[in-house]
């Protein structure tokens, strides 16, 4: 019976169908919490899952008690230095990450790295997660020089990974540096991890993939940074192409991709060219609500 409403929750939350998954996780949820009890770790791991649904959804307010309280079971059931504390840090520490609360998120960032390292090595996969989460955070924050190495070190223990059998993990890491340089304008650092990533994307998942179009938009962006305008337009045109291809004209990323295609013709002077996509785009964000598709948005 749990396992199966679990399920069709699960399934219905992939596919963002949120006010379907909720009443079936507070239902497993309820029968859990009188067998075993308020106390068991399976109780956690559900309030978990209700807790990132909620975030899904933005509501921050109702996931925040519910990541702490699964937290809390989770120390006292399995011990303060478990793996799967170090989950529920992780959780609660992106969830502060999108309140702003930078000071709590980087105080059970650094915990759950602490954790880790202990229990795996300084060289396991999940340390490199860790490391990538911790970076992030001090790149929202603007410290760069405190990001970079945290960066390196996490690419570092990917790429050494045998066979990796998740190489765009390694191209995601690639991106999240290069974005860095970008933000440092090292653009001539930046523009070979841009491309590198761009080359992994495509070989792991095809040339047409979402995650193909966001490295492109990417690299075209850093190209506009540096006035190449004319391999911008070449590499935003065929991001355009893929995305119209996959989710549709009228969706909100390809409303995106038309305003940065108009953006450098308005920066050429080609203002003929850029009037037709900025009414389009307009009009496509006009229908809201939305929300981004997987893999639109590597660089923030």
């Amino acid at each position: 019976m749990i396992s199966s409403l679990f399920n069709l929750a699960n399934i219905y939350a992939a596919l963002s169908k949120y006010t379907e998954a909720e009443p079936l996780y507070l239902r497993a949820l309820a029968i859990q919490e009188k067998v075993p009890g308020k106390k068991h770790q399976d109780v956690a791991a559900s309030l978990n899952n209700l807790a990132t649904l909620y975030v899904h959804q933005g509501k921050y307010t109702e996931a925040e008690p519910l990541y702490l309280r699964s937290l809390e079971i989770f120390e006292k059931a399995l011990g303060k230095e478990d793996l799967f504390v170090v989950a529920s840090l992780n959780n609660l520490a992106i969830l502060y990450v999108q309140h702003g609360k930078y000071i709590d998120a980087e105080i059970l960032f650094l915990r759950a790295l602490a954790i880790q390292e202990k229990a795996l090595g300084k060289e396991h996969p999940d340390v490199a997660f860790s490391l990538n989460n911790l970076a992030t955070l001090y790149v929202h924050q603007g410290k760069y020089t405190e990001a970079e190495p945290l960066y390196l070190r996490a690419l570092a223990i990917q790429e050494k990974i045998p066979g990796n059998e998740y190489p765009y993990v390694v191209a995601t890491s690639l991106n999240d540096l290069a974005t860095l340089y970008v933000h440092q304008s090292k653009y001539t650092k930046a523009e070979p991890l841009y491309r590198r990533s761009l080359e992994i994307f495509e070989k792991a998942l095809g040339k047409e993939d979402l995650f193909v179009a966001a490295s492109l938009n990417n690299l075209a962006i850093l190209y506009v940074q540096q006035g190449k305008y004319i391999d911008a337009e070449i590499l935003f045109l065929r991001a355009l192409a893929i995305q119209e291809k996959a989710l549709g004209k009228e969706h909100p990323d390809v409303a995106f991709s038309l305003i940065s295609l108009a953006s450098i013709y308005k920066a050429q002077g080609k203002y003929t060219e850029a009037e037709p996509l900025w009414r389009r785009a307009l009009a496509i964000m006009g229908k809201g609500p939305w929300k981004r598709a997987p893999g639109c948005g590597l660089q923030p």
